[in-house]
Formats: C-alpha cells, structure tokens, sequence
C-alpha cells in the first residue's frame, strides 16, 4: 500500500513539471490557445470551436441563420446576382434582371421591380394598382392615392373614412343587439340602455338616451287618500272609500264592484268556481308570472340549440325569416298573435307587465284548458294567413275528420290535442321546429314518447329508425287538402316583396302557394344555424340563396337523422357591402305595397340612412314537417327511397354514394364474374347483399362509403 501511494506521487511531480512551460508567465485563461476543433483557429478568433465549418475563414452560408465567418452577422447580406441591389431588398437575388430598379414588364406573372405584384397591362388606368395596395379601382379600391384604404382594410370607428370601402365611413353597428346601432345608441354595451327604452327616473342613468334621466314626479294616484292601504296606483279603484280596495270583501247584488277587480258582484257561472268575466290575475298571479317569462310572452329566450349568435334570441329581437322577415317597424301589426293586450314584452315583470297578459288569448274559456282550435288560431296563421308558412298545419287541423289529412289530430283518428305531444311546465311549452330560435322548455317531442323505439313488424325496418326520423317515411307528402273543408290548404313556397296581388289594403307580397308537396330531406342533428339581424348573408352555393334557416347534420354525424323539411324561398332587400338582410317595415308595406319605400324605412328603424344602397336577392329556408302525418298504409315503401332518386337522392347530396365508382364497387373485392351476378335496382338484390356484408362477413360501413357508424 505504501509503494503504490509513492508510486502516484512520483507520477503527479512528473505531470506538473510536464506543464510547467505552457503555464509559465501570463496565465492561459480556459480554452484558449487550443484549437480543439482542427481548423486552425482558436478562441475567441473562432466563435464556435466544436464546429470546423464554422472559423473566420469559412465560407457564409446564406439564409440559415448560422454565422459561419465569425464575423457577427449570420447570413450576411450579399448582392448574389451582381445586379447592384443586396439579398435584403432584391426580391430574386439569383437573377439579374429582377431588382428594385428593374423596369417592369406588364403581364408576364414576373414582379420585375420588386414591387409586389405584377404590372397590368390594361390601357384602362382604373386597372392600375396606383397606391400599390393589392386593389384597382376596377376592383373595389375608393381611394387609389392611400394604401390604407382598400376592401381588405379594417375599419377605424368614428374617423370618418371609409377604409374598407363598403359605402360605410365608421361601420355602424349594433354592439349590444339591442335593435340600435352605435349611432343612436348612447350606451352599445348595455341592451337596457337605447333610445326605446322605458326610461326609470331618478335611478341617475338615461335609459332612452334622451340626455338626461327622468325626474319623478309627484303622482297624486300615489296618495292614499281614504287611508285604507292602497292608492289608485296600487289599484284601489275607489280611493275616496275605505270600504273600497283590492283586499276589500265583495258584497253581491248591489252593483258595486268592492274588491276592484274589474267585477260588481261577482258571480260564478263555471262548475270549476271561475267567474264569468275574469280579472284573471286576481287569482293567478303566480301563473302570470310564469308566463311573462315564458317565450310565448317574451317572443325571445335561451338557444341551447342554436349554433349561431348569443341568448337570448326571437323574433322580438333579432329573428330573421323568409316570410315577413322582423317585426322591427310593425309590432301594432304583428302582435295580434303576442299573448298580450298590446303592450311590448318588457324584461322585468312589474304589474304593468302582468296586467298585459291575455289569458283568453290560449285559453278560449276560463278554467279549460287551451284545444287544438286554439292554438291554431295564431300558429295555422303565421307568416300572414292560414297554412301560409308551417306547411304541415292549417285551421282545418282543429276540427277535421279526415284521417288520411293527419292520422294524429283527426277527430276519427287518434283525436290528440296539441298539449298530448307539447307537455307543459309552468305555462312553458316544449317543442319546437328547426327554424325556431329560441327554446321554451327543454323536454324533447319525439315519437318515442308514444310509440316504441323498434315499432314495426320487420326487423330490417326497425333498424331505420336509428337513423331516419318517423316523419321521413310517415310524412310522405305535406300541405295536403282536408276532405272536409272548403279552404284550401296548400302552403307557400316563393314571396317577393316587388309586386302584390292586392288591390287594397293590407297589401300582402305576392306569393306562389302549392298543394301536395313532396318534402326536402337533409340529415338533421337538432341543431340549427338561423340568420340574425346584423349578421352577413353567405350564398349557399348548393341553392344560390341566402340562407335564413339551416338545420345542421351530415349522414356522418352520430347524432344526425334523415328529417323531412319544407323549402321555401323569398326574394328580400339586402345591403351592398355589408351584406345584411333588411328588416323591410311591413307597416309601411301593408297600406302601401311600395317595396322602395318600405325598405327605406326598415333601413332606419335598424339605424341606416335611407339612402343606403341595397339590392334584392333570393334568402331560402328549411322548417321541419311533424305534422299531417299519414296512415301507416300510405306510408313510404322501400323502393321510394332506395330504388329511385325522384323523392330522395341517397347517393348524390345525402352522402350515401359508394367510395369507388359504381362500375368496379363490387369488383374491388370479387372477381369479374362474381360481380357481374349484382342487378342494380332489384330490391331483393340490394338487400340480400347487403345483409350478407353487414351480417355474414362483418362489413362496416366505410368498407364500402366515406362514413361509418
């Protein structure tokens, strides 16, 4: 042990005197003078000395971002081509005759000088680019000497200027979705705050951005002048009579009405204790309270199943349709169907508000409850008269015998009333169509409530309704002719707003009606994309229209089935540039059928000028059918659908078409002679094969089609 540690002492004096001349003097600080990676250099000359290809003498290497020369810069800018312009600002630092001062040749797809773009050679100087902003006057560009001013630019609010050139200086537009824009709306951030609002005094803000908040004054009905605890705005109907009051006991037979409910003595004529001329809300101010929140009421509310905009939303607001299109400018006329007595739906429920619920509009006498007749006294009507926009429903629903006009509401049929399908909760209905926004109560209306999920016979049919809805097989045509009426029931499908076939007020927009209409089937997921006031039309390329309602789906999509929808079209105003449908004022069209002047005034009640420039186009919509369902003897057989494209094209826009075409599906996998055995359109055929690929030999779906399941 003792010889080996003299033994490494001995080697550690020979190590020190080893490097004794390399320390002898200045010290050598760490790394230098050792060129460690052979290429002649060293620290510091050598910037990276575990790289030989990188050393003060090395060669640069252009546009990878390494400084190979050591000399600071990585990839040093160079003039490359020896055209007099370096790599920085020579657009094409391989060729000679592409530079900044290069004189640019006009249509050749070369940008010679470096500019951006190439030069056109029209003679027409509004195809010349003169700001060099990527735009010609030919294309849009409203000021040619600015390149901050072309279609591409963003607008700058309250300047004046119109960057994006779309006929606009500082886009207005309704922040707050309140029905005002940014120009007369003292407040966009603030649905409560805008020139319609009620304005709340003393509360220290303007609610009707009039300038100023409204003083209260002192009401003389706020005064209890007989002191019995109520005052005329309290509802004491007889203020100088302390026997006189809403808490006041009724004595009968003396013609004075002491309870002020709007009744001298009272008297009941129906066996359920309701008087014969109610002061509904006397009794039911719960259930008035549970209607003014109701969708029926409010004509807005939550859209869990809407894939565009906020919430709430509904025709009070910002609903757009192909039929009247909003009721901006028109609620004395629209209303008729609202379950009010006139005033507009307020959000708060003050007695104002539940005063102004008409009960008699659902329920046609107190105490029972509402029947088909009348439901359809507002929903067969909508969109300006009977059947006129559903499709699927019509006054006849209330009271017709037919059973082969709908097997369900009939009176010699299942005889159901609206209310056996649309539960009710707390006067909120569920149900509702695929054009409809807003959602009352989130209770689904299915068939299955009734019926069973495998409800027919055969097996391979049961199997269907995974993905085809009831409706599509049950529904084969809509807009049918009850036999026990004299109306007609056929439903529109076009209305133009150009020309009416009235001879007098009230001038309704000329429109196409049809009977016996075969549906439009699309894959529906339940959920919709419906046109928003505000929002920009996007032409659906498939229809050239304007959509205003979408369902959503695909045959992709788990959640989807195939539904039956009516299509419908309009011809509507729209605005150049910003491409927002306009909400033309019906009230002004009624008395007068004069297009031009209606839409001026639908353009300011959105808070455009008048003079804004707009166009006609075509809007289209789908609404689902659910209703005039069928007879199962008159339901749709297989061959409807699968054998024939004249009802349904399951191969072209549905999706169902094979991956591989046609001629070589099957001999993709089969050979020449076994393939030919397939007869196309043979019903046995198709469903013998496929039921041995699914069943037998454990096909999926995407084996054969762009989609599985």
């Amino acid at each position: 042990m003792k010889r080996a540690v003299f033994l490494l002492g001995i080697l550690f004096m020979v190590m020190c005197i080893g490097i004794l001349p390399a320390v002898a003097g200045k010290p050598i600080g760490k790394g230098e003078g050792k060129d460690k990676d052979g290429d002649g250099y060293s620290k510091p000359q050598d910037c990276d000395d575990r790289d030989p290809a990188i050393n003060p003498a090395a060669t640069e290497i252009l546009y990878n971002l390494i400084d190979e020369n050591c000399n600071g810069m990585a990839d040093d800018i160079i003039d490359a081509d020896g055209d007099g312009y370096t790599s920085d600002i020579d657009c094409d630092d391989a060729d000679a005759s592409i530079n900044p001062g290069a004189a640019e040749i006009c249509g050749d797809a070369v940008d010679q000088d470096c500019s951006g773009a190439d030069l056109n050679c029209s003679s027409d100087p509004d195809d010349i680019d003169d700001d060099g902003d990527g735009f010609t006057e030919n294309q849009g560009d409203c000021n040619d000497s600015d390149p901050l001013i072309n279609p591409a630019a963003t607008e700058i609010p309250y300047n004046l200027i119109d960057e994006n050139c779309n006929g606009m200086a500082d886009d207005i537009i309704d922040v707050d979705g309140d029905g005002y824009t940014s120009e007369v709306d003292c407040d966009d951030t603030d649905t409560s705050i805008n020139p319609g609002a009620a304005e709340i005094c003393d509360d220290g803000i303007d609610q009707d951005c009039n300038g100023e908040d409204l003083v209260c004054p002192i009401d003389p009905n706020d005064v209890d002048n007989d002191g019995d605890g109520f005052t005329e705005n309290h509802g004491d109907c007889n203020d100088s009579n302390p026997l006189i009051n809403p808490d006041a006991t009724e004595i009968t037979d003396n013609g004075i009405d002491e309870n002020c409910n709007g009744m001298a003595d009272d008297t009941q004529t129906y066996s359920d204790n309701h008087f014969n001329n109610p002061n509904c809300l006397q009794c039911h101010t719960s259930e008035a309270k549970d209607v003014h929140a109701s969708v029926h009421y409010q004509w807005q509310g939550d859209t869990p199943y809407m894939t565009n905009g906020g919430s709430p939303q509904g025709k009070f607001t910002d609903a757009v349709n192909s039929y009247c299109i909003n009721i901006m400018g028109n609620w004395g006329g629209c209303s008729s169907c609202h379950v009010g007595k006139g005033a507009m739906p307020e959000p708060v429920a003050t007695q104002a508000q539940l005063e102004n619920i008409d009960c008699l509009k659902c329920h046609s006498e107190p105490g029972v409850l509402p029947t088909r007749v009348d439901c359809l006294t507002c929903h067969a009507k909508a969109g300006g008269g009977d059947a006129v926009k559903r499709g699927d429903l019509a006054l006849a629903t209330g009271s017709t015998s037919d059973r082969n006009y709908d097997v369900h509401m009939a009176t010699t049929g299942a005889d159901l009333q609206c209310r056996s399908c649309h539960t009710t909760q707390n006067h909120r209905i569920a149900g509702k169509g695929s054009d409809l926004r807003p959602t009352d109560l989130d209770v689904a209306v299915e068939c299955s409530n009734c019926h069973t999920d495998t409800p027919h016979s055969s097996s391979t049919t049961n199997r269907h309704t995974a993905r085809v809805a009831c409706q599509t097989c049950h529904i084969p045509v809509y807009a049918k002719n009850a036999a026990d009426t004299t109306a007609s029931e056929a439903t529109e499908t076009h209305r133009t707003w150009l020309s009416s076939h009235a001879t007098a007020p009230p001038f309704h927009p000329a429109a196409d009606k049809a009977n016996d209409l075969i549906p439009a089937y699309r894959f529906w997921n339940g959920y919709s994309d419906n046109y928003l006031l505000g929002d920009v039309a996007v032409m659906d390329m498939a229809t050239g229209a304007y959509p205003t309602s979408r369902p959503e789906g695909a045959v992709s999509d788990s959640g989807s089935k195939l539904y039956p929808f009516k299509y419908k079209t309009a011809e509507q105003p729209m605005m150049i540039g910003t491409q927002q449908l306009i909400a033309l004022d019906t009230s002004v069209y009624f008395m007068s059928a004069d297009a031009a002047t209606a839409t001026a005034s639908g353009l300011a009640n959105m808070g455009f000028a008048e003079s804004t420039p707009y166009e006609w186009v075509m809007t289209d919509t789908y609404q689902l059918l659910n209703h005039q369902v069928s007879p199962r003897e008159q339901a749709l057989q297989c061959s409807s659908c699968h054998l024939t494209t004249g009802r349904m094209d399951l191969q072209g826009g549905l999706g169902y078409a094979p991956s591989r075409p046609q001629s070589t599906c099957a001999s993709a996998c089969h050979s020449g002679s076994k393939a030919a055995e397939w007869q196309y359109g043979n019903w046995g055929e198709f469903t013998s094969r496929h039921d041995k690929h699914i069943n037998e030999k454990g096909a999926e779906c995407v084996d054969c089609h762009d989609f599985n399941r």
